[in-house]
């Protein structure tokens, strides 16, 4: 009896430890992709950043209940059309297609960009881009919306891992003079995602 007793304890312990390993890994993987996102602003020479902003920058606390699996669905009949940008430009997208998943037992369905720029621009030949805006905006995170970047490659058998806590703002939360893309209607969602990058709190640049 005894014995049995040991072995659902020793069981026990070994499932709190793990999720507690796995707990630290997940934010240890946030940590590294946040200092990444910090060090591309002094890599970029268009930035809007230099290292005396960066101490302006914040987050919220890394959670794992906005790491979310989505189903995608292709958009077959895409045709390009003008996302409107806060400078007043447009910039040529296409819907490349839908991502569904769950949010507290409701189901949401986002739009996944890709530029429809010709030319198209080498660089971001594989790169999908999700805008969004949720009721955070104007509140703790920039009025604006926040952006995330897939990218077709992370599509595997019709699945996608959407992690909000890499969400970021647009340069134009930092400073004028940059066209960045208004998040369209259907990608605003009616609830907080307190998850990501939070408002700006330094002087916005002036060009």
């Amino acid at each position: 009896m005894k014995s049995k007793i040991y072995n659902v304890i020793s069981i026990c312990i070994t499932l709190v430890f793990l999720g507690c390993s796995t707990s630290k890994s997940f934010e240890s993987q946030i940590k590294v992709h946040r200092n990444q996102f910090k060090n591309s602003f002094l890599e970029n020479p268009r930035s809007p950043l230099e290292e005396n902003d960066l101490k302006y920058l914040s987050f919220f606390t890394p959670d794992k209940n906005w790491k979310k699996s989505a189903t995608f669905t292709k958009e077959d009949n895409a045709v390009p059309f003008e996302m409107p940008t806060y400078s007043g430009i447009t910039k040529p997208y296409i819907i490349f297609g839908y991502l569904d998943f769950d949010v507290d037992n409701k189901k949401i369905r986002l739009q996944v960009y890709q530029s429809a720029q010709k030319p198209p621009n080498p660089l971001y030949k594989n790169h999908l881009f999700l805008p969004f805006k949720d009721t955070t905006n104007g509140e703790s995170t920039y009025g604006g919306g926040r952006y995330l970047d897939l990218k077709t490659d992370d599509i595997k058998n019709d699945k996608v891992v959407l992690d909000f806590n890499q969400c970021y703002n647009p340069w134009c939360a930092y400073s004028e003079g940059f066209n960045c893309p208004v998040p369209p209607s259907a990608n605003h969602l009616n609830f907080e995602v307190n998850a990501g990058e939070k408002m700006y709190t330094g002087p916005v640049k002036k060009k």
